[in-house]
């Protein structure tokens, strides 16, 4: 089978720019992009969203040269797909110890210039190249090296061997192929002998090599074909089969974390601040601390080729033993999930294609240390390539992992990153993975970061170690001292700057009422939501898996509002029995000791596959066969599930609730299903309520009430399909908030239909985790609010000092507001 990809782009004489000069980094960025603009390949406006991704990543890609280039979701601004070359007459510092004298700005709205930044990874390869670059007069040499090479990578055809087994496949899952799924992948691989390579858009990756298949940057839906030779070929191609189409362990999102009820701090005086991303809220009070962090770099010194590729393969050994102890530490302290990034980190380290470079090198005679230290500064650079940020990430990923391997090479391992005594405010340029998971949060007050994005690993860290967190500063940090006392707010975004001693005993006093909050919170946790006037509200959770209903219990929660079953049908390769799936039911029965249960039924489709239901390509599949459609329409999976649960009803209190209702008739035909199955097992009737999730549903909620026992509101999903907005899309994500007006409204509309036919309205979505959502939905109607475990104390405690006359205002408030942005403006009394 055969592969292309788009024509290579043809770079011309005025794409280039020689003997420019440039005060700095972020001067040399605006006049790239200036020759973009020139050029009529941007908007001008495009040159902001390069300067924002170089705060949040480093394009320096080494021997001189970086491609600053924009961040996906102002792709709007690009006119046409171009390159621009800066060539400088002095070096700027990119970063500390990085001189940049070649500037290669990129505009793509496709990907015709994949051609010039392969070529450009041959450059790397070759200083005297680079060097030549910076120091030509003629624009021809920077045409022929950007073109001259690499461009076979891009767009020749792939051709797929005549005795190979192949099969092509799509990609499932949220997130496509980024480090979990590729990590999973490439060890189903390695179980097999025989050779086995991924190809996708012209390029082709080893299925055994995480970090190669990374590279093809695969996402959701993406076509890739698999081929397979050697002995065992058809095993092997079966299991790539099974496990890509099971989603390679990438499930559901998790929930975020919830929003802490945290009033905002203000200073007193008028203060001088920098301004950063909130990575994890809270409020830090001292001095800070700049960790120093100069890269190893090493020379080209090499010994015997036998001793080298010993050293090599034992430092290997030890980085592996690292990671491991690494992950089963900050598992212990943070859990896997958020310990999962060193594992990704260990794939890395035992990464094939690399470690036969590496040994490619040293046998030609190169010293150990260097040839790791070349061959990860390839993948680094390839890495930074890729438009895709969560895929472009592994670029820092590598760093780390190259950084870690050298400290052993050279003998320069520190097992802990050394701070004052004094509890300090964390100051760096990024910190790798490695070096957050070694913080000790006694001794760290806060973190800030001059690069980094909410969704790095920094981020994710340091929300898992609860430190307060800003990332993305930019290099305003660079002119902080040592010991100057800060004031971090990380939620609102600030470190405030030489504060008074009013700003620093105002900033104590709010510390301490927080932390009498939270202990209050949990002490009361088992105390019922009641307000001020005596009016109650149900505050139960939602849960995904059976150990959860006993945890939900100790948090204080009332019940379960949501119990999402579809763990039980997630990664494998056929359905769970209905015996299997009444063990599970009826151990959360059991577990939750009275309190009642609500399951929802199956809810598969859209971001959610599995291999062995069969559903049609959909060019939407959030509009296409899923939820409840999807078990209407293949009852052998639905009428098993119906059978489960209610045999489970003789151990407690259970309502069914069917997902994604869009019909009156869809819930009439749910409903005739789960009768006839309550009548064959012959047990008493349980409630039968809907989700309501989907617009219609609100439209239609005065005829649905009279026939559904309850509703239940998913605000998430009611969310993106109201505004039409994917709650996962990288540049629309961040305004699909369900404290929106038009949400409200809906929900409002939902709640008087309920109540007109006597039925109660609860909501399980994200939105109900949240002290101010909670309270805005109470004063909507809302009888019962189900959210992630971590919020219940915070919601009950939040609730418990409101009356219902006050919620109701916040409500009304609420719903006449413009904006979400002046509905989140809104403070509880």
């Amino acid at each position: 089978m055969t592969t292309t990809d788009s024509p290579a782009l043809q770079l011309q004489s005025g794409d280039i720019r020689l003997r420019a000069s440039a005060r700095n980094k972020e001067d040399a960025i605006v006049k790239v992009a200036e020759v973009l603009a020139q050029n009529g390949c941007i908007h001008p406006d495009y040159a902001n969203s390069m300067l924002a991704r170089e705060r949040q990543a480093n394009t320096f890609l080494g021997n001189g040269i970086a491609i600053p280039h924009g961040k996906p979701e102002n792709r709007d601004l690009i006119l046409r797909t171009g390159v621009a070359v800066l060539q400088l007459t002095e070096a700027v510092e990119w970063n500390p110890g990085q001189d940049v004298r070649v500037v290669v700005g990129i505009a793509a709205k496709s990907d015709e210039h994949l051609s010039i930044l392969a070529a450009l990874t041959d450059v790397l390869d070759d200083p005297a190249r680079a060097e030549h670059l910076a120091q030509t007069e003629d624009p021809e040499d920077i045409i022929a090296a950007l073109q001259g090479g690499g461009q076979a990578a891009a767009s020749v055809p792939v051709e797929t061997d005549a005795n190979a087994l192949t099969a092509e496949v799509v990609v499932v899952g949220i997130h496509g192929l980024h480090a979990r799924p590729a990590s999973v992948l490439a060890e189903v691989a390695g179980r097999f002998e025989s050779d086995q390579r991924i190809h996708y858009k012209g390029k082709r990756a080893n299925a055994k090599a995480m970090a190669s298949i990374l590279k093809l940057g695969a996402g959701p839906e993406a076509n890739v074909l698999l081929e397979v030779i050697g002995p065992d070929a058809a095993e092997a191609l079966a299991a790539l089969e099974e496990a890509i189409a099971s989603g390679l362990g990438d499930g559901e999102e998790p929930e975020p974390a919830p929003a802490k009820t945290v009033r905002a701090w203000t200073p007193v005086s008028e203060l001088g601040s920098i301004g950063g991303v909130t990575a994890c809220p809270g409020l830090a009070l001292g001095p800070v601390f700049r960790l120093a962090g100069a890269d190893i770099v090493v020379q080209d010194t090499p010994g015997e080729p036998a001793s080298e590729e010993t050293a090599f393969t034992n430092a290997i050994a030890a980085a592996s033993r690292q990671l491991d102890e690494l992950y089963q530490t900050f598992s212990a302290r943070a859990g896997k999930a958020d310990a999962a990034i060193f594992r990704a980190h260990l794939a890395l380290v035992q990464d094939t294609e690399a470690r036969d470079e590496v040994c490619a090198l040293t046998d030609a005679g190169h010293s150990a240390a260097w040839a790791w230290q070349e061959t990860v500064k390839k993948r680094v650079a390839e890495f930074a390539e890729i438009e895709d940020e969560r895929l472009a990430a592994r670029a820092a990923d590598w760093h780390d992992v190259g950084q870690r391997v050298l400290r052993i090479l050279t003998g320069r391992d520190e097992a802990t990153i050394n701070l004052p005594d004094d509890p300090v405010i964390l100051l760096a340029e990024d910190l790798a993975p490695s070096e957050t998971a070694r913080l000790d949060p006694a001794r760290i007050l806060g973190v800030c970061t001059a690069l980094g994005g909410p969704t790095s690993h920094t981020a994710i860290l340091a929300r898992s170690l609860d430190i307060p967190a800003l990332v993305g500063m930019g290099q305003g940090l660079a002119d902080l001292k040592n010991g100057a006392v800060t004031i971090l707010d990380a939620t609102s975004g600030h470190l405030y700057l030489e504060p008074a001693e009013a700003d620093i005993e105002s900033a104590k006093s709010f510390q301490d009422e927080l932390r009498a909050l939270r202990e209050e919170e949990q002490d009361t946790r088992f105390q019922p939501a009641v307000l001020t006037d005596g009016y109650r509200v149900e505050v139960v959770a939602n849960i995904g898996k059976p150990e959860d209903a006993a945890a939900a219990v100790e948090t204080g929660a009332e019940g379960v509002g949501l119990m999402r079953t579809e763990f039980l049908f997630l990664g494998r390769a056929s359905a769970p029995d209905e015996e299997e799936q009444f063990e599970a039911y009826s151990t959360m029965i059991k577990a939750l000791r009275g309190l009642p249960l609500i399951i929802r039924t199956l809810d598969i489709g859209g971001d959610k596959g599995v291999p062995y239901i069969a559903v049609p390509k959909e060019d939407n599949p959030f509009l296409g066969v899923r939820g409840i459609r999807l078990c209407l329409a293949q009852p052998e999976i639905f009428l098993p599930q119906l059978r489960a649960i209610y045999r489970a009803t003789v151990f407690g209190p259970v309502k069914i609730m069917f997902p994604m209702i869009a019909t009156l008739e869809d819930l009439r035909a749910a409903k005739e299903l789960a009768e006839r199955v309550r009548r064959e097992i012959d047990v008493p009737p349980i409630e039968i309520g809907i989700m309501v999730e989907i617009p219609s549903a609100v439209l239609m909620a005065e005829e649905l009430a009279k026939e559904a026992d309850f509703f239940s509101i998913g605000t998430n999903d009611l969310t993106q399909y109201a505004l039409a907005m994917d709650r996962l899309h990288a540049s629309l994500g961040k305004y699909v908030d369900g404290l929106h007006p038009a949400v409200l409204r809906l929900i409002s509309q939902t709640v008087r239909a309920a109540k007109s036919n006597g039925k109660w309205v609860g909501v399980c979505g994200g939105i109900a985790g949240e002290p101010l959502g909670a309270a805005i939905l109470t004063g909507l109607g809302v009888k019962e609010l189900s959210m992630s475990l971590p919020a219940v104390a915070g919601v009950k405690a939040a609730l418990r000092r409101l009356s219902l006359s006050q919620a109701d205002a916040l409500a009304k408030s609420a719903l006449a507001a413009s904006t979400a942005n002046e509905v989140r403006q809104l403070t509880l009394p």
